[in-house]
């Protein structure tokens, strides 16, 4: 699997696994639970869905915690991790309500999940005009929660080549991170990278399928000390 990273930016944190997930429907208001490990579709219709990372991705993670604690980004510590990720999860549903963005949570990460359909024009990179409001809205909670690193993963469907989606995916995770740092994000925050079509969410046998694999995941992660 090619793990290509295009980073823009340098992020940390320490990956919490966790079992239990609610995801908010941003078609139907309706806020779910369910079990999920990494490949598990979640909520399809609105393309909600957790690919957890590898061993390999936390030690990438853990080594970007101690740089983004050395550049002044304070850690978080005991039970105000989870109060903390709890205000941003609450400030993040309340201003993508109707976008088609979804939120789910994961011990105490966030994964924003933005389907393809409404980020990229079919096979490009530069991103929809008309989803610069949302990400604007995404800019403003990053910019008052500063205490988490943001992974941007970019994924694909299996049409084509996998060298072809792999730069894709690199592409567009690039032009998502590229637009939230120009809003003030801090670029240390940001980590950008492609898995192309290697973890996909949903059958690429079917329509529905490669829709909800065509897509840009979010993941906020607490920096935490110790």
């Amino acid at each position: 699997m090619k793990n290509k990273i295009i980073a823009t930016g340098l992020a940390a944190a320490v990956m919490t696994t966790g079992w239990g997930c609610t995801t908010l429907d941003p078609y139907t208001r309706e806020e779910k639970t369910s079990k999920s490990t990494y490949g598990a579709a979640i909520g399809a219709v609105a393309g909600a869905a957790i690919g957890y990372l590898t061993a390999k991705d936390k030690d990438r993670h853990d080594r970007q915690k101690s740089i983004l604690i050395g550049a002044g980004v304070g850690g978080l510590t005991g039970a105000g991790v989870g109060y903390y990720m709890d205000k941003q999860e609450a400030e993040l549903r309340q201003r993508l309500e109707g976008s088609g963005v979804s939120v789910t949570r994961a011990g105490d990460d966030l994964i924003l999940n933005m389907p393809g359909n409404i980020t990229f024009p079919t096979g490009q990179s530069s991103l929809n005009t008309g989803f610069y409001s949302v990400l604007d809205s995404v800019a403003l909670v990053l910019k008052k929660y500063d205490k988490t690193a943001i992974e941007i993963a970019g994924h694909t469907d299996s049409v084509g080549s996998d060298s072809m989606n792999q730069g894709l995916s690199e592409r567009r995770a690039a032009s998502v991170s590229n637009y939230l740092a120009g809003q003030g994000v801090q670029s240390i925050r940001l980590n950008a990278i492609g898995f192309g079509e290697s973890r996909p969410i949903a059958d690429n046998n079917t329509d529905s399928g490669r829709s909800a694999n065509r897509r840009v995941e979010l993941t906020l992660i607490p920096v935490t000390q110790g």
